[in-house]
């Protein structure tokens, strides 16, 4: 029996659907209904019960599945441990990555790590949208924030200090705020997530007390595209709120400076995430690897630049 037949059948089971099934695997329904057709030829009964409406599982089918999968599951352990014991890194990385810290910063990343292991091929996809790894047939995604979903798998990379940033030329133009007070007077560049505006920014004080600040921030530039806000603020259309990390090539060129620096902008952490460890390979954990290497030594060159005050690595 072919193994590709049978994992089509588990994603059939998985969605209840060979529509949602094909296009979770990016193949035609009817490469996916001649599979199960196949399947079930073999097996000598149905696995569904189709319908106009919807398909369910047949009493043989609520059987044979569990055991199916646990069948494919050791077949795949297996594999995965004869790969590491041979040092075989190859296979398909699926990755989602946001569009400034994607196109700016990880896809240099993955381009050397191709060149590393040639036996890799990559489908990338690039979006600030928050991703389905089901619907969106994607095995890993780098992501902002630790998982709050139990059941996802992840790797921390890397602390990364939000910055308050804008152009020199901006703020010869508008002044260098000193106290969050001052912000009022300037123009924010506003980032929005699944129609949430961005627009109220904290600080951490830099007095004895570490007072908290937060500010109403008003701007004539929203974007749900994190890249733009960038651009934006390398253009000094305004000021921004922004990861170090997705700022860093603006920082260390001069193109950008860190404005206020002795009063701390939220912090946040840069993640590994997979939804199964089925899908933590070789490969996944030598990226892993090359991820943390790479933005330590981003955030080691952004110290040494004089970015932060504080020693952040």
């Amino acid at each position: 029996m072919n193994l590709e037949d049978l994992q089509i059948v588990l994603k059939v089971a998985e969605f209840r659907s060979i529509t949602a099934a094909a296009t979770s695997l990016d193949m035609h329904t009817a490469t996916a209904s001649a599979a199960i057709k196949r399947v079930e030829a073999l097996l000598g009964f149905d696995l569904f019960i189709r319908s106009t409406r919807r398909l369910r599982l047949s009493s043989e089918g609520e059987r044979y599945i569990p055991q199916c999968e646990q069948a494919l599951l050791m077949l795949e352990h297996a594999k995965l441990g004869t790969k590491e014991d041979l040092a075989i890194v190859d296979g398909e990385i699926r990755i989602a990555v946001s569009s400034d810290l994607g196109r700016n910063i990880v896809m240099p990343w993955l381009d050397e790590f191709v060149q590393t292991y040639p036996k890799i091929s990559l489908k990338v996809n690039v979006s600030d949208s928050n991703i389905d790894f089901y619907r969106d047939s994607v095995d890993i995604a780098v992501r902002y924030g630790s998982p709050n979903d139990a059941s996802l798998y992840g790797f921390k990379i890397c602390d990364i200090p939000v910055l308050l940033c804008a152009s020199p030329d901006y703020l010869v133009r508008k002044g260098t705020p000193k106290h969050p007070s001052d912000l009022a007077s300037h123009n924010g560049l506003f980032y929005q997530l699944n129609d949430v505006t961005h627009d109220v920014w904290t600080f951490s004080g830099a007095d004895r007390d570490k007072a908290k600040y937060k500010i109403k921030m008003k701007g004539n530039r929203l974007s749900n595209d994190g890249d733009l806000v960038r651009r934006w603020c390398v253009a000094g259309r305004g000021i921004a709120v922004k990861s170090c990390l997705d700022m860093s090539n603006d920082l260390l060129s001069g193109k950008v400076v860190n404005v206020m620096p002795e009063y701390k902008a939220r912090s946040t952490e840069l993640w590994l995430v997979c939804p199964s460890r089925q899908l933590i390979t070789p490969a996944v954990r030598l990226l892993r690897d090359a991820f943390r290497e790479k933005s330590v030594e981003i955030m080691k060159k952004l110290e040494n630049h004089g970015v932060f005050e504080d020693k952040v690595c």
